[in-house]
């Protein structure tokens, strides 16, 4: 009996056009199961040992959870012995979601976000200058070293960029015990009834307090005792002003500019997120593309007419509600529906497309009555446009897709991120910029990044960076150094998709598994043929059975064992013709071995 530490022993195995065969698979080894297409060689790897490894971890769950994963079939084989964890790395298993990307995949973007979130610094959207946070001590610090011997006055806001009069608010601030706000500008008595024109947008501040800074004891706790109501008032931000110069200072507890005064949340790993909302852009909700009507679509031949069906989403004239409205347009602006669409004025045709200011109005008679009322025309772009973001049915959504094109997103450009999120950047460098880098130009650039940290960052990103870097050369070993992170998986080819998670398994670095690969050297140039094989070894070398369908001749002839299965396809394969090392493959009178020789 064979000892299964060493070998897997397949009895009996006839899925598809599998002849009963028997076969002896070494363990820990780079085997290559080959033969002429349709010889059965799939059916022996994924439908015979796969399907059973994956029965076989189904089995382990309990009667409860096995429940809602649904029972596997046991394939036709009679006995698996030696068996291993099994993983199948397939062409066909690429996720079709338009949120997955190479780097989510690899997690190579998990490990950027969280590297960003950590080490990078944050500039100001407006100004462009760094955004800074201070401690209150920091704060106090500064204060003294720039404005001793200037008076300047300490404020908090609390009102910015808002409409409202602010009534309720004034009386709040003076029954809190203070006598002033700055209200759009200006420093002003609190006064009983005080309020603003609701209508206008404003920005207050209250007046903590207005001194001459000198280097004394009193001055330092004066100092210490306004910062602190300031930002208690201010939520964490206060406002400074020096009297003469009138200079606005902003200093924060949080990431602020000093300059404007906006600020950041003090940065988290998700806010790196495309897939969270703290992250991802607010107008295609971190998908980086939006569908947008394309007009064209809607009136693809200008010489016909409404009536002939020129509006295609309304198709040819019937008696309707919609007709009906587009003849009073015809009325206003002086076209027929029987006139070519070329013919019908610009004018018009904007308030057909896209709705208008003006409302139509539309006459009926009802029991003798005649009555006239005003209508809106919402316009045909509108109304596709609000059937696709709201339909109720996955056909109707199909229908209204029918009209768009998917375009870039104009607020985020194709990042999928929020503004402030791309303004956070390492060695000049955002999280995007460096998701569209090519594989082997972002390692070229993590190469380099030690050497532009400083210390502090340096400390905090190390670790990050060094996983980085790891994951990234798996990528390059695998042959994908041209992707980039930044790559929709939905776009990948098949061996693409398969090749990304090899190096994603390489960089798992689990032992004792069976991986079963379908072909990964398929669209591969010869110099990246020899990585993945090398990537391969790599898996076999730190423990784990590697078996490999393949018709390279690289791949075969680095094999430690390769299994022939012919010797023809269809029903005439399913054999075992060869099996052993490839110097003994060589030997065989077989198809594989003919190749091998350059016969």
């Amino acid at each position: 009996m064979l000892d299964t530490e060493d070998f897997i022993e397949v009895l009996g195995a006839r899925a598809h056009n599998l002849k009963n065969i028997d076969v002896i698979i070494p363990r820990e080894k780079l085997v290559v199961i080959t033969g002429l297409s349709g010889s059965g060689k799939s059916s022996l790897a994924f439908d015979t040992i796969y399907a059973e490894g994956q029965r076989r971890y189904i089995e382990t769950f309990s009667a409860y959870a096995r429940q809602f994963l649904g029972g596997l079939e046991r394939p036709d084989v009679d006995k698996i012995d030696g068996l291993s964890p099994v993983i199948a790395i397939e062409q066909k298993t690429t996720s079709k979601s338009p949120r997955s990307t190479v780097g989510t995949i690899t997690e190579i973007y998990d490990f950027l976000r969280l590297l960003y979130a950590r080490a990078a610094d944050a500039y100001s959207y407006m100004t462009g200058e760094k955004m800074v946070s201070y401690s209150d001590d920091q704060i106090k610090e500064l204060i003294l070293e720039k404005y001793t011997g200037k008076r300047i006055t300490i404020l908090a806001p609390i009102i910015r960029s808002r409409k409202g009069h602010y009534r309720e608010l004034f009386e709040q601030v003076s029954k809190q015990g203070f006598l002033k706000v700055r209200v759009d500008g200006e420093i002003k008595d609190i006064e009983s009834g005080m309020k603003l024109d609701r209508y206008k947008v404003h920005d207050i501040e209250t007046v903590i307090d207005r001194m001459l800074v000198e280097t004394s004891a009193d001055t330092d706790k004066r100092l210490t005792d306004s910062i602190k109501t300031a930002m208690y008032h201010g939520d964490d931000v206060m406002m400074l002003i020096e009297q003469e110069s009138g200079e606005v200072r902003y200093y924060s507890r949080n990431l602020m500019c000093p300059t404007s005064g906006i600020s950041y949340p003090n940065p988290e790993p998700n806010n790196f997120s495309f897939n969270s909302p703290k992250g991802a852009c607010d107008y295609c909700n971190g998908l980086g593309t939006v569908n947008e009507i394309n007009h064209k679509k809607i009136v693809p031949d200008t010489k016909l007419s409404i009536k002939q069906g020129g509006l295609v989403p309304l198709g040819e004239y019937k008696s309707s509600w919609i007709f009906k409205q587009l003849e009073i347009i015809g009325e206003k602006f002086s076209f027929k529906l029987t006139d070519p669409i070329a013919k019908i004025p610009a004018e018009a045709m904007e308030v057909i497309m896209n709705g208008g200011k003006d409302k139509f109005t539309v006459s009926s008679k009802t029991l003798g009555v005649n009555r006239e009322y005003k209508i809106d025309f919402e316009g045909i772009s509108n109304f596709i446009k609000n059937q696709y973001d709201e339909a109720g049915t996955a056909s109707l959504k199909r229908w209204a897709k029918d009209f768009m094109d998917e375009v870039e997103c104009p607020v985020c450009h194709g990042s999928r991120l929020k503004k402030e999120s791309l303004y956070f950047k390492i060695n000049g460098q955002n999280i995007s910029e460096l998701s569209d880098m090519d594989i082997s130009d972002l390692a070229a650039w993590f190469q380099t990044l030690e050497n532009n940290l400083s210390e502090k960052q340096k400390a905090i990103a190390l670790e990050v960076v060094k996983e980085i870097k790891s994951r990234l050369s798996f990528l390059i070993d695998v042959g994908l150094n041209y992707l980039a992170i930044s790559r929709s998986s939905k776009s990948l080819s098949g061996g693409e998709a398969q090749r990304i998670r090899l190096a994603t398994q390489i960089g798992s670095q689990l032992v004792g598994v069976l991986y079963i690969l379908d072909e990964p050297s398929i669209g591969l140039h010869q110099r990246d043929n020899e990585k993945l094989i090398h990537s391969l070894e790599q898996l076999r070398d730190i423990g784990n059975s590697v078996i490999v369908v393949e018709h390279d001749k690289d791949m075969i002839e680095r094999a430690d064992y390769v299994i022939d299965i012919g010797p023809a396809a269809g029903r005439f394969g399913g054999q075992i013709v060869s099996a052993g090392t490839p110097a003994e493959l060589l030997k065989e009178n077989t198809l594989t071995a003919s190749y091998l020789n350059g016969d």
